[in-house]
């Protein structure tokens, strides 16, 4: 069995030390090359688990070949038919085994040999993927530590939150390779961050930096790491990757602390908004949760003044 993800444990709830020092973890796919993603699931508050999907190309810089893409896809699959984010799987982050690489965008050394058939398949397939991820009804992270340049960023801008090492460096180059972000990047970043700064970097190419990223609104949380945890500029040590690990874990169970089906009625009340829908969707999520028994048990608890047990019901 191929070993899960291994995270610092010292700031890690108890029994998710547990579950690290047995080295468990579930890995989905038996086929003659090596897994291209790690799986690890580990507990989440109140019940189920947090899902981390780990990028494991190393000779790569985990750049998104048809075998790791296959993967992905069937990960995300997998969360989807599990229902309306009611199952087992309370969260998911996307992360890296790789230091010097989140990830470094389309495998062009593949992409190389594709015929035109074959290219188009696979950005259609890279698309229905990333947008299959983006649609996912629990709450998703990306740990970023260090480098995410074109498809890589396109995939952290499927998540809900990313958290970044301050040296981190992303960017969107395609205009330089004489293309266009074709999974996302040209409706995605400006949702984020706003139209003329996408522009920016869209048209430049130009790589930004985690201090930037987070003054941008491309970041939500920035992770510090000591000059002694960096190899060299934009390539994070591993110390410096499990930091950032390591916060998306605490921000995971953070979310997850709170009731399931609230957690999933935020975040299609937050779709409806950006659905320009805002206070319609708004009010027909908080009707699917006045009443549920996690609501009623949020009221007891504080009656009788102890943290409440949400059942996802």
């Amino acid at each position: 069995m191929r070993r899960p993800v291994r995270l610092p444990t010292q700031c890690l709830h108890r029994s998710t030390r547990a579950i690290l020092s047995n080295r468990s973890g579930r890995h989905a796919y038996s086929t003659t090359n090596p897994s291209t993603i790690k799986v690890t699931n580990i507990p989440a508050p109140h019940s189920g688990s947090i899902r981390i999907l780990t990028l494991n190309r190393p000779e790569a810089r985990n750049a998104i070949s048809r075998q790791l893409l296959t993967e992905l896809r069937r990960e995300v699959d997998s969360i989807h038919a599990e229902g309306d984010g009611l199952g087992p799987t309370r969260a998911l982050i996307l992360a890296s085994e790789v230091d010097a690489s989140f990830c470094a965008g389309a495998d062009l050394k593949e992409r190389r040999g594709m015929s035109q058939e074959e290219t188009a398949t696979f950005l259609f397939t890279l698309r229905s993927t990333l947008n299959l991820l983006a649609s996912l009804p629990i709450p998703t992270l990306t740990a970023l530590a260090s480098l995410a340049l074109g498809g890589g960023l396109e995939l952290a801008l499927t998540t809900h939150l990313r958290i970044f090492s301050h040296r981190a460096v992303v960017g969107l180059p395609e205009t330089r390779l004489a293309i266009i972000p074709g999974a996302g990047g040209c409706f995605r970043l400006p949702s984020l961050i706003g139209l003329a700064r996408a522009r920016d970097l869209i048209l430049t190419g130009r790589r930004v930096g985690g201090a930037e990223a987070y003054f941008m609104g491309l970041c939500d949380r920035l992770v510090e790491v000591g000059e002694g945890e960096v190899e060299k500029e934009g390539a994070g040590a591993g110390e410096g990757r499990r930091k950032v690990l390591e916060e998306a874990v605490r921000v995971a169970r953070e979310i997850c602390e709170g009731g399931p089906v609230a957690t999933r009625a935020a975040l299609g009340a937050l779709r409806g908004s950006e659905g320009g829908r805002g206070e319609e969707a708004e009010e027909v999520w908080y009707e699917r949760v006045v009443g549920t028994e996690d609501r009623n048990e949020a009221l007891r608890a504080f009656a009788e003044k102890r943290k409440p047990m949400y059942k996802g019901r």
